[in-house]
C-alpha cells in the first residue's frame, strides 16, 4: 500500500458483488484505488466470483451463500434461507472487520452483505453499472446511504431516491484506462481496417453466425482491407474459421484473449454485446462500435446501456431480430465509408467516457467514516471533467471534432 490517503487514516471497507465480470470488474477497480489510498479492503462474493480471474492479490475473498429468486415461487423458500444464512455470516465478518462502509455492486451475492450492513448500522452504498437499476439495488435503494450510477438517466430509479444519487461512471481496469490518452490508430483510405468482435457465453454464437457473412458483403474496396479478431464459443470455432476462409478474410479466432486491452488498442471498430463493462471500456478508450444487445438481458438493460453512446454518435445499435449479414454490412459501410467518419465516431465514443470513475467512487466511499459526503459528484451537479477529458494534442480525436 502506498499510504497515499485523503484522510490520513487507514480504514476498512467491504465490497460485495455478484459472480460475473460485470459486477466484479468495477469492484476490483475500486478495491485497487482504495488500496492505493492506504485502506484495507475485503470482498464478499459467491463461489463463481471467487474463481473469476483478475482479482487483486491484496484482496481477500469471502464466499457467502446467496439465494436466487427466479420465476418459480416454489424455489423462493430456499433462496430466502440462503440469504438469511449469508446475512448471519456477513454479520460475523463485520463484527471482526469493523468496516467503515459496505459497497454493493449488484447481483444476488451482494444482498446478504448489504442486509447485514443495514442490521449492523454500517453505512452502505450501491453502485449500478447499467442504465436500468438492477433487482438487488432496486430492493435496497431505500435502505442504503448512497446510490452511485454509471449513466445520468437510470430506469427504475424512483424519484424519492434521487437525493442519494451520485453520477460517477463505471470503473474499468487500469490496463484499459491507460489507453485513454493514446491516439486512435491510424486508418487511411487504403489502410487495414481492424475489427474486434467479442460476445459473452450467451451472445457469441449469433455473432459467429452473422459477422463473417456480413463482412463478406462489404464493398470489395473495404472487404479486402479487413483484419478480424473474433472471440467465439469453442463449439463455433471450426465453423467460423471455415466461413472466414471461404470468404478469403484474414481472421484470428479464439475462445479467450488474455491481452484483450492490446486488441482493443489496435481496433478501429468493435462489434459485440452491450454489457456494462464493454460500454465502459469502449468509451474509456474511444472506440466506435456496432452493438447488439442481448435480448434476454433482465429489463432489456443492454439496450438501455447503448443509448448514451448511440445518441453521442459513437455507436450504432442493432436489435438481434434485425442483426442480419445485410444489415451489419450496411452499418459498417456507413461508419467506415471514409477515415474521418470512423475517427469522428471514435471521438464521440471517447467523449462519453468517465475516466475518473474509480477515483470518484472512492471519494464517495471515503466520505463515510471520514469527511462529509461530497456534493461535487451528485447527479444534480455538472459531472467533473479532469484534464484527461481533453483529447491529446495532435491526435486524430482533435482533428475529428
Amino acid at each position: 500500500m502506498s499510504g497515499d490517503t485523503r484522510t490520513g487514516a487507514s480504514r476498512n471497507y467491504i465490497l460485495a458483488a455478484g459472480g460475473t465480470g460485470g459486477h466484479l470488474i468495477p469492484a476490483y477497480a475500486l478495491a485497487a484505488e482504495l488500496d492505493r489510498r492506504g485502506h484495507h479492503v475485503a470482498l464478499i462474493t459467491d463461489e463463481r466470483g471467487a474463481m473469476l480471474p483478475g482479482k487483486p492479490d491484496f484482496l481477500p475473498a469471502h464466499v457467502l451463500p446467496a439465494g436466487r429468486f427466479g420465476k418459480n415461487p416454489l424455489k423462493w423458500l430456499g433462496g430466502v434461507r440462503a440469504v438469511l444464512n449469508g446475512r448471519r455470516m456477513a454479520l460475523r465478518l463485520m463484527e471482526a472487520y469493523e468496516p467503515s462502509a459496505v459497497v454493493g455492486f449488484g447481483g444476488y451475492p451482494a444482498l446478504p452483505a448489504l442486509l447485514a450492513a443495514t442490521s449492523a448500522g454500517v453505512p452502505s452504498i450501491v453502485h449500478e453499472q447499467n442504465a436500468v437499476l438492477g433487482r438487488v439495488n432496486r430492493l435496497l435503494a431505500g435502505k442504503v446511504q448512497a446510490i452511485a450510477t454509471t449513466y445520468p438517466d437510470v430506469v427504475r430509479l424512483k424519484g424519492r431516491h434521487f437525493d442519494k444519487v451520485h453520477l460517477v461512471g463505471n470503473p474499468v481496469r487500469a490496463e484499459v484506462l491507460a489507453l485513454r490518452d493514446l491516439d486512435y490508430p491510424p486508418f487511411t483510405e487504403d489502410g487495414i481496417l481492424r475489427v474486434l468482435v467479442t460476445g459473452g457465453s450467451q451472445g457469441a454464437s449469433v455473432l459467429s453466425h452473422v459477422v463473417p457473412d456480413g463482412l463478406a458483403m462489404l464493398q470489395p474496396a473495404l472487404r479486402q482491407r479487413l483484419q478480424v479478431t473474433q472471440q467465439c464459443r469453442a463449439e463455433d470455432l471450426d465453423a467460423v474459421r471455415a466461413r472466414y476462409r471461404n470468404h478469403d478474410i484474414p481472421a484470428e479466432l479464439g475462445t479467450y484473449f488474455e491481452d484483450m486491452e492490446v486488441r482493443l488498442a489496435d481496433a478501429h471498430l468493435f462489434i459485440g454485446r452491450a454489457g456494462a463493462s464493454t460500454i465502459a471500456e469502449l468509451t474509456a478508450v474511444g472506440r466506435p462500435a456496432i452493438l447488439v444487445p442481448l435480448p434476454i438481458a433482465t429489463d432489456d438493460h443492454q439496450a438501455a446501456n447503448t443509448r448514451e453512446m448511440v445518441k453521442a454518435g459513437g455507436a450504432r445499435m442493432i436489435r438481434q431480430d434485425n442483426f442480419t449479414p445485410k444489415e451489419l454490412a450496411k452499418q459498417i459501410q456507413a461508419m467506415a465509408q471514409a477515415p474521418a467518419t470512423l475517427a469522428n465516431a471514435a471521438h464521440c465514443a471517447w467523449n462519453c467516457g468517465r475516466p475518473n470513475a474509480a477515483k470518484d467512487l472512492a471519494d464517495l466511499v471515503e466520505s463515510f467514516g471520514g469527511a462529509e459526503m461530497m456534493d461535487v459528484i451528485r447527479m444534480g451537479a455538472e459531472p467533473a471533467r479532469s484534464q484527461s477529458q481533453t483529447a491529446p494534442q495532435g491526435s486524430s480525436r482533435e482533428s475529428a471534432e
